[in-house]
């Protein structure tokens, strides 16, 4: 299996948004986030074509982009929310949601630092402490040659959105 962890795109500002009075869940991407997503998008795209699940974070903003990345690489219906990809989620929890996908699957997880982070190094080095960040926009591949569990990953690379976007060119 492998798995693409994309953090969301750029929303609104978290303190001007609060002002509303709504949920921080309800936080959507800007003009320039959406635009930056969607270029994104294609640039995974280029590095999987056969990318077939999209899974996100019941947050707006995740959503948004996770709807984004399955109109760019045409996964079959809408993406699944996750309620464990949102923030403070159990990596157990997305686990379990893996192993109902194809073991031979490509799937894409969208959702929120430091929560992806931590996930990623949960995955590859059995550890929940993060050892590196993923910039709005930015994705990592894991790949699985057994099921999805604790340290049971490999990283392939980490690109950050403007690497992503030139791979869209």
């Amino acid at each position: 299996m492998r798995v693409v962890l994309f953090r969301h795109g750029i929303a609104e500002d978290r303190t001007e948004f609060s002002r509303t009075g709504r949920p921080d869940s309800e936080r959507p991407l800007t003009t320039k986030g959406v635009e930056r997503s969607r270029q994104t998008a294609a640039g995974l795209l280029s590095l999987i074509p056969d990318l077939g699940f999209v899974a996100t974070s019941p947050y707006r903003r995740a959503r948004q982009t996770a709807d984004l990345i399955a109109a760019a690489v045409g996964a079959g219906g809408l993406p699944v929310v996750v309620d464990a990809l949102q923030p403070a989620g159990k990596a157990a929890e997305i686990c379990r949601w893996l192993a109902s996908c194809p073991a031979h699957a490509a799937v894409a997880l969208v959702g929120h630092e430091p929560d992806l982070s931590e996930l990623m190094g949960w995955l590859t080095a059995g550890e929940s402490g993060s050892f590196a960040r993923l910039k709005k926009a930015g994705a990592c591949l894991l790949e699985f040659h057994s099921a999805p569990g604790r340290g049971a990953g490999e990283l392939q690379w980490l690109l950050t959105p403007a690497i992503l976007r030139q791979l869209a060119d």
